[in-house]
């Protein structure tokens, strides 16, 4: 039987040499050379001996529950981590007198987050999942405790990369052992689960570190995360077996040392140019230049390489995989574009509350409802997909959900009623919660179960780029509107590009300018410039519904053999 795109049988007879949606992905031709179910189209995917893939045993929902609980507290403060930092920056930064130099304290994180991610793949399935997490907690921790401990800025900068290595790992790997224990018609319910878990992390880190920091020190905000992690460690050993790919191949001859090379290579590269470029160096920067071509070449190198097989027979992300099957290439879009309009928001929508006067704090808290709706819509998606067996029809709705989310930002005004920027950025975080579950369970669904792990590895590279790029978009569509439209105000001033280089760099500066520059004025075109940034996020959903809409419907089976 053959199966149409919104799963049904249609009455054809069924060819014996016809793939099936539940056949194994490379368990046809053989020397190379698999078929992708989708399109019965040849795709040049090495078969190895690791697609062999041992399938785990269901566990019961008590030792699943355990399972699950060990790898989330990894999960939860690694959530937890991210949010910390944001609010202790000041006080750490006053500790080392080094304010400019501790902007290194995110972006040393999240380039090191990124650029593991993608890897821990394959690397757990050569590896173990097991090992993989424990090796993840071990990072996470001593850069955790390095920073508590730290006697300079140089230190604590240190301790945030090695903390974002495991960090990077806590969170994937959580998400394969989920694949590896749920079937997939629950899939989506556990993912929603553990994204609850990571919310709640994220949601509680500014409370955990404010609080810390006012009544003990900030060093302690570090330091008792520790002990959690340590604990997660050891659940993980005992807890946590899953069997990994058989091989006769020694494991460290079977890591594709090069093509994870050139990846880091051009995670990191394009990483630091977004992040420096436009902050601590202008765009023009010969290293800024230099950093985002040598992004490119190395991309490009990694893309080739990984497609010739004779090279990399057991490549870190298979190219060929991702292109070539419709549904994984849709839903890696659908999570690049959309995660750039998500975190568009979520950086610009406190900035749009900040210039009607809110507070920092007080705007924070209008953003709540956007991060706990994200985590309700990644629950209701894996509850229908639990009940109905569907996530096609559930696509549709969230991506015009998304993009009428998106669209609804691009109404404020300086006197948008308050209760409208507590509800119109719900929308969007329910739809993006929804999508992020979606595309997940689209993805593992259509490959064979050798290659999910990799898969969603992909998906992850997809949306921590995704995040970066998205929040410089918006920056330079904010910034270019803001230069543009002061200039043509205020340009004939004296002193007006000193001014303007100021109320670019600071929103105080709106409350301290000089005679003959119009407070209201001013005000408008910073309305005029966030409108501009909404806009772009409008445009990022929408070429995001477009990806999504590219998924197929595939089984979604009630077991892990998938049968």
């Amino acid at each position: 039987m053959a199966h149409t795109r919104d799963g049904s049988r249609t009455s054809t007879d069924h060819d014996p040499h016809e793939p099936s949606e539940t056949s194994p992905l490379l368990g046809g031709e053989q020397n190379g050379i698999a078929v992708d179910p989708e399109s019965a189209q040849p795709v040049p995917v090495p078969v190895t001996e690791a697609d062999e893939i041992a399938v785990a045993e269901e566990p019961s929902t008590k030792r699943l529950v355990a399972i699950m609980a060990a790898t989330w507290i990894g999960v939860f403060f690694a959530a937890l981590d991210t949010t910390i930092v944001a609010t202790l920056t000041a006080p750490i930064s006053s500790s080392f007198n080094s304010l400019s130099l501790l902007s290194w304290l995110a972006t040393g994180y999240l380039i090191a987050n990124s650029a593991c991610q993608p890897l821990s793949g394959k690397l757990t399935d050569i590896f173990s999942r097991r090992w993989g997490l424990i090796f993840s907690n071990i990072f996470f921790g001593a850069g955790t405790l390095l920073c508590g401990l730290a006697p300079s800025a140089g230190a604590i900068i240190a301790g945030r990369i090695v903390a974002g290595v495991g960090g990077g790992g806590l969170t994937c790997i959580a998400t394969y052992i989920t694949s590896d224990l749920v079937p997939l018609r629950r899939r989506g319910l556990w993912q929603g689960y553990g994204n609850l878990v990571y919310g709640l992390g994220m949601g509680l880190g500014g409370v955990f570190g404010g609080v810390l920091s006012d009544k003990l020190s900030w060093r302690w905000a570090f330091l008792l995360q520790v002990p959690f992690i340590a604990v997660s460690t050891v659940m993980v050993f005992f807890l946590v077996d899953i069997p990994v790919n058989p091989s006769t191949q020694p494991a460290l001859s079977r890591i594709d040392f090069l093509g994870s090379g050139f990846l880091v290579a051009s995670l990191v590269l394009l990483l630091l140019g977004l992040n420096t470029g436009g902050n601590q160096l202008p765009w023009d920067h010969p290293l800024i230049v230099a950093s985002l071509v040598l992004s490119v070449a190395t991309l490009a190198g990694f893309m080739y390489l990984e497609s010739q097989p004779r090279w990399v027979p057991e490549p870190v992300l298979p190219v060929a995989l991702i292109v070539r099957t419709r549904t994984v290439l849709s839903a890696c879009l659908a999570n690049w574009f959309g995660t750039m309009a998500a975190f568009l928001a979520i950086y610009y929508v406190p900035l749009y509350l900040q210039v009607r006067g809110l507070s920092a704090t007080a705007a924070g808290l209008r953003v709540v409802p956007l991060a706990a709706a994200t985590s309700v819509g990644s629950l209701a998606s894996g509850y229908l997909m639990r009940a109905t067996g569907r996530y096609y029809a559930q696509m549709v709705g969230v991506m015009v959900t998304f993009i009428a989310g998106t669209g609804l930002l691009c109404t404020f005004r300086l006197d948008t009623p308050a209760w409208m920027t507590f509800v119109f950025p719900t929308p969007l975080g329910f739809a993006y919660g929804g999508m992020l579950t979606i595309t997940l369970v689209g993805m593992i669904s259509s490959v064979d179960h050798a290659h999910q792990a990799v898969i969603t590895a992909a998906s992850y590279a997809f949306r921590s780029t995704g995040s970066t790029i998205g929040i410089t978009v918006a920056s330079a569509v904010f910034q270019n509107i803001l230069t543009d439209q002061l200039h043509v105000h205020y340009g004939s001033l004296p002193n007006s590009d000193t001014v303007i280089r100021h109320i670019r760099d600071s929103l105080d500066a709106i409350n301290h300018l000089p005679p003959g520059w119009d407070r209201p004025t001013v005000l408008a075109i910073y309305m005029d410039a966030l409108r501009g940034a909404f806009f772009a996020g409008l445009g990022l959903a929408v070429l995001a519904a477009i990806a999504g809409l590219g998924m197929k419907e595939h089984v979604l089976h009630k077991n892990l053999a998938r049968k």
